[in-house]
């Protein structure tokens, strides 16, 4: 399953897939999709990849709690870029940046950390159904990063999104089915074309099985501290082949 994740309902958006023997096919998709539909879903899922990030920088947080409890106790030292970089990017996000050249939103300073709010009230309602959520990625919800996912895949992955970019969002198809030609979309195909949303979630639908069979990027030794705590992006390590298993 995935989720392409907005701070609000109108642009999120579900996508279902359902794995065979050899292939897979998009068996449900919900745009809009408000916390009830992704619950909904989340009850029938294996994997949940959702594009959003699932925490925030530990330096960030540190430096919350330090400006809050003691002034004093914030850093002193003139800031610099390197400074304001450290609370503004995780772990995982740099990790992206080695490996794809592919700076992630920050979660700490871009609007994108309204959306995160979000995530966290969907990660409390799916540990409160009795499901394991961990910010790595080792339950059933992983972080996942279209962009860099499509990237790894050699598929075009710069702006197909909006109203103005249908004709990009038809050529990303069109590559999407030549590599991978057992997936099948189905009466869903031509939603994908309309929404960048609905395919963003279909996106993230496929990352979310490569990791679910081990085909991702895992936090080194030194990461996996900041991972359980800022969440982890699943970069797969696989070709799109290698996804039916």
């Amino acid at each position: 399953m995935g989720v392409d994740l907005a701070a609000e309902p109108v642009s999120t958006a579900v996508a279902v897939l359902e794995w065979q023997a050899g292939g897979a096919r998009v068996t449900g998709v919900d745009f809009p999709a408000d916390d009830d539909a992704i619950l909904r879903r989340a009850e029938h899922a294996d994997k949940i990849g959702i594009d959003c990030p699932l925490g925030w920088p530990d330096p960030f947080v540190d430096f919350l709690r330090a400006q809050r409890d003691d002034p004093a106790e914030v850093e002193a030292d003139l800031p610099g870029a390197g400074w304001r970089r450290a609370l503004a990017y995780r772990c995982t996000d740099e990790r992206v940046r080695a490996e794809t050249g592919l700076i992630p939103l920050s979660v700490a300073t871009d609007r994108i950390g309204l959306t995160a709010m979000r995530a966290v009230r969907v990660s409390a309602l799916l540990a409160r159904r009795g499901h394991v959520v961990d910010r790595a990625g080792t339950g059933l919800l992983v972080e996942v990063y279209p962009a860099a996912g499509l990237k790894q895949w050699g598929l075009p992955h710069r702006r197909y999104k909006g109203g103005k970019h249908r004709a990009a969002r038809e050529e990303l198809i069109g590559g999407l089915r030549k590599a991978a030609p057992w997936l099948h979309l189905a009466e869903h195909e031509e939603f994908c074309r309309q929404r960048d949303h609905v395919l963003d979630a279909v996106i993230a639908a496929l990352l979310a099985r490569a990791a679910a069979r081990g085909l991702a990027i895992e936090p080194a030794a030194d990461e996996r501290g900041r991972a359980r705590t800022e969440g982890w992006i699943a970069l797969p390590t696989c070709g799109l082949g290698e996804l039916p298993g």
